[in-house]
C-alpha cells in the first residue's frame, strides 16, 4: 500500500530522513512512534503530497484515497449528520446523479448505491458520532453550534465514515475523552483498509494495531506486532548489535596490533597487508545510544495530614445562580487515595477538580477539609494561558523568588529543561517541555494532593512513562483525569464516575468500563450510567 525508498528530507536547517526505507503491507494497521520531535508529523505531509522529498521517492497506488484528519471542521450552518454523511465521496456523488440521470443509468447507480450499503449510512453515521460523545439531539445541530474541540471531533468521524484506503491519525486520542478513546480503539481494531496512527497512547497502540513504524535516526524500522512486542523486539536488537560491536572493537584491535608488528617486516609485509585490506573492510557498527529520559519531580508530603483530607455530605457545586453542575455528592478522599475520575466530557470532572483545589466552593452541603491541605493542581488551561513571550527562567524566577539565580536554574534542568533552553519563550518551546514545566511546578511544593486533568497531552511514551514512576513514588493523594487508559490503570486504585449531574464510585475496573462505554455506543438505550456504575455491589467507604 505504501512503499518508500531512500527518501531524504531537510527541512528548517535540519535533516529528518536520510534514506529511510521502509513497504507497509496492504490493509495493516501500524503504529507511528518516536521522539518528539523526530518527523513523525513531517512524514505524514511527506506522505500526503505536501512536501516533496529531497531524494529518493515515496510511492502509493495512483487509485487509493488518503484520509486524515488536520483541523478541525469549518462552523458551517449544515447540520452535524448531513456533513458526515458528505464524507462518503462516492454515495454523495451517486445521489447526485440519480436527480439527472437518464433511465437506462439508474439501474447501475441503483446497484452500486446498494454494494456500498448506502441505505445504513445515516445509521453508521449516528453510530459514529455517539461513539465519539454526540447525542441524538446533537444530529441535527447546523456545525457553527459546536466548539473547536467538538468539531475536531467531527473531522474525526467524517475520516472514519468516509473509510479511505489509508488513514492518517495524528494523535487522535488528545482531543477525546477517556470514553471516546476508548470507543476509537474498539473501531480502529476493525478497521477493513491501511491506517498510519501517530499515537503516544501505549494501550491503543498494543491493542489495535498490527506493526509498529519507529523513527530514530533518520530512519524507518518496521516491527510487527503492538508496542511491547516493538519493544521486546527493537531490546533484542540493540542486544545483538552492542554484542557485534565488542566483537567488532576486539577483532579491529586484534588486527590493527598484527599490522603495528609486522609492517616493517619484509617476511611479514603480504600477511600486514592482507590484515590492512580486512580493516579497511570492516563497516563500523554504531554504538547503541540510550535515549535518556528526564525523570519528573513529585517530592511527597514532608508531614502527612490526619485523614480525610476531605469529606463531602449531601454537595451541590455550581457556578453562581446557575443550576448546580454536580448534586448531591457523598464522597471521601483519604491522604493515600489515588483516584481516578472517570465520564464524558460535560460531566462535571474538571468542576469537581476545581473544586478540590479550594478555587470553587460549594453551593450548598457540608465539606470538611484538612485546613493545613496543599494542592498542586495541573490542567490544560494552564499550558494555554502561558504568556508567549515569557521564558522558563522567568516563569521560575517568579515562582521561586527567593532563590538564586543558579537554583533556578539547576531546578529548570531537574524538570528536563535544559539550560540552553531555560531562556528560550514558551512560544518556542514544545508542547512537551511545557508540559513538563507545569507538571513539575505545580507539584514543585510537596503537595498533599495532586489533582491532574489531562496530564499526558503533549508527552511521548517514555515520558509518560516517567511520569508513572514518578506517581507511583509520589506519597500523596491523587485525583487523575485522563483519556491514557494505561496510566488510569496503573495509577487509580479507586474509580468515580461523573455522570447524570452527580459523582459516584464505580465499582468495577477500567475492563469493565470499557465494556460499558463500548455497549453504550452501540445502542442507543444503554442503561443509565449510575444504574451501571452502582449494578455491581462492593465495599464503600463512609
Amino acid at each position: 500500500m505504501l512503499q518508500i525508498d531512500s527518501m531524504t528530507f531537510n527541512a528548517w536547517g535540519r535533516r529528518f530522513f536520510d534514506r529511510a526505507s521502509v513497504t507497509l503491507p496492504l490493509d495493516t494497521r501500524v503504529g507511528l512512534v518516536g521522539r518528539n520531535g523526530v518527523g513523525k508529523s513531517t512524514l505524514f505531509r511527506l506522505i500526503k503530497g505536501e512536501f516533496s522529498p529531497d531524494g529518493g521517492e515515496i510511492g502509493i497506488p495512483k487509485a487509493a484515497r488518503l484520509g486524515s484528519v488536520d483541523q478541525e471542521h469549518p462552523a458551517t450552518p449544515v447540520s452535524l449528520i448531513d456533513t458526515i454523511l458528505a464524507a462518503d465521496i462516492d454515495r454523495e456523488a451517486l445521489l447526485t446523479e440519480l436527480d439527472t440521470a437518464e433511465p437506462e443509468r439508474m439501474g447501475e447507480i441503483y446497484a452500486r448505491l446498494t454494494e456500498i450499503d448506502a441505505d445504513r449510512a445515516p445509521a453508521r453515521a449516528a453510530e459514529i458520532l455517539n461513539g465519539l460523545g454526540f447525542s441524538t439531539e446533537d444530529l441535527t445541530r447546523p456545525m457553527a453550534e459546536f466548539s473547536g474541540g467538538w468539531r475536531m471531533r467531527v473531522a474525526l468521524a467524517a475520516a472514519l465514515f468516509a473509510q479511505p484506503d489509508m488513514l492518517l491519525l495524528d494523535e487522535p486520542t488528545n482531543y477525546l475523552d477517556l470514553e471516546g478513546a476508548l470507543w476509537l480503539e474498539a473501531r480502529l481494531k476493525k478497521y477493513p483498509h491501511s491506517a498510519l496512527i501517530i499515537s503516544h497512547d501505549r494501550e491503543l497502540l498494543n491493542n489495535c494495531v498490527d506493526a509498529i513504524l519507529h523513527v530514530t535516526d533518520g530512519k524507518l524500522e518496521y516491527y510487527t506486532g503492538g508496542y511491547d512486542d516493538f519493544e521486546r523486539q527493537r531490546a533484542e536488537k540493540q542486544r545483538l548489535l552492542s554484542s557485534a560491536r565488542v566483537k567488532q572493537e576486539a577483532e579491529r584491535a586484534h588486527l590493527q596490533s598484527f599490522v603495528d608488528r609486522f609492517r616493517a617486516k619484509a617476511s611479514k609485509a603480504a600477511q600486514a597487508q592482507s590484515r590492512m585490506k580486512r580493516l579497511a573492510k570492516l563497516e563500523p557498527i554504531s554504538a547503541t545510544i540510550e535515549e535518556r529520559v528526564v525523570p519528573f519531580t513529585l517530592p511527597s508530603p514532608v508531614r502527612p495530614l490526619a485523614p480525610p483530607l476531605m469529606r463531602l455530605e449531601h454537595v451541590n457545586i455550581g457556578y453562581g445562580d446557575a443550576p448546580p453542575v454536580l448534586r448531591d455528592l457523598n464522597l471521601r478522599l483519604d491522604v493515600d487515595d489515588r483516584i481516578g475520575l472517570l465520564g464524558v466530557n460535560g460531566a462535571g470532572k474538571s468542576t469537581f477538580a476545581k473544586m478540590a483545589a479550594g478555587a470553587l466552593p460549594i453551593a450548598s452541603g457540608r465539606m470538611q477539609r484538612e485546613g493545613r491541605i496543599k494542592v498542586g493542581w495541573f490542567h490544560q488551561h494552564q499550558i494555554e494561558a502561558l504568556d508567549p513571550d515569557d521564558t522558563a527562567l522567568d516563569i521560575m524566577r517568579r515562582a521561586r523568588k527567593d532563590d538564586s539565580e543558579t537554583v533556578q536554574r539547576s531546578r529548570l534542568a531537574q524538570f528536563g529543561i535544559a539550560f540552553q533552553k531555560q531562556e528560550t519563550t514558551v512560544a518556542n518551546l514544545s508542547g512537551g517541555e511545557r508540559a513538563r514545566l507545569l507538571l513539575n511546578l505545580v507539584a514543585m511544593e510537596a503537595p498533599h494532593l495532586l489533582i491532574l486533568d489531562e496530564p499526558t497531552n503533549h508527552l511521548d511514551i517514555d515520558s509518560r512513562r516517567a511520569l508513572l514512576d514518578a506517581l507511583n513514588d509520589y506519597e500523596g493523594a491523587v485525583i487523575l483525569i485522563t483519556h491514557d487508559r494505561s496510566l488510569m490503570e496503573l495509577v487509580a486504585d479507586r474509580l468515580w464516575l461523573a455522570a447524570d449531574g452527580t459523582i459516584v464510585p464505580f465499582e468495577g475496573d477500567m475492563d469493565d468500563y470499557a465494556k460499558f462505554v463500548i455497549e453504550r455506543a452501540k445502542g442507543g438505550a444503554a442503561p443509565s450510567q449510575n444504574a451501571k456504575a452502582n449494578k455491581k455491589k462492593g465495599k464503600k467507604r463512609a
